[in-house]
């Protein structure tokens, strides 16, 4: 039992799940933490899905200033309740963005953004959402997830939609 309770808080550590999940994933991997992994990224990007057509009218404006005050972001992301816009697990995700954007300089969110003709131009449209498109890059913070699984992982622990709705960066001399 010790060791399935320790695979559990690992589990748990890696992907911010419910211990319910955890166990669930862990159960069904049967103890293999890297598939239990797969399993709830899967499971939070199909709640994610779920829950995408639900109103998100409230939310926070965050954002994030670069160490020598060079480079800057403002963030807002919405949800759909004021309790979850003050929650520190959604407060959080809202700095890991606004870094995420200072680091990355992404000109979109997602790749249904990205006009036709811009898209004309580039020989790989996969690589270009993958460097150009926030959901589409890899988190800076954890190099196996992606910004969309993340959201994900957020949704799915929260119980709510998230969207990700603006931002802005700006850098000395741009």
């Amino acid at each position: 039992m010790k060791n399935s309770l320790d695979a559990i808080k690992e589990l748990r550590d890696m992907t911010c799940s419910s211990i319910a999940h955890c166990r669930k994933a862990l159960e069904d991997a049967k103890g293999d933490i890297k598939q239990a992994v797969i399993l709830l990224r899967k499971q939070g990007l199909e709640i994610a899905a779920k829950k995408q057509n639900r109103v998100a009218r409230e939310g926070r404006v965050d954002y994030y200033i670069h160490h020598g005050n060079k480079i800057g972001v403002l963030l807002e992301v919405n949800c759909e309740s004021d309790f979850v816009a003050k929650n520190e697990e959604f407060a959080k995700f809202t700095k890991d963005l606004a870094m995420q954007i200072a680091a990355t300089s992404p000109a979109y969110i997602k790749k249904e953004e990205v006009p036709e003709e811009v898209l004309q131009h580039e020989k790989n449209k996969e690589d270009y959402y993958k460097n150009n498109c926030l959901l589409e890059q890899v988190f800076v913070k954890d190099a196996s997830l992606t910004i969309r699984d993340y959201l994900g992982s957020i949704v799915a622990k929260i119980g709510e939609n998230i969207i990700i709705r603006r931002f802005i960066r700006y850098k000395i001399g741009e």
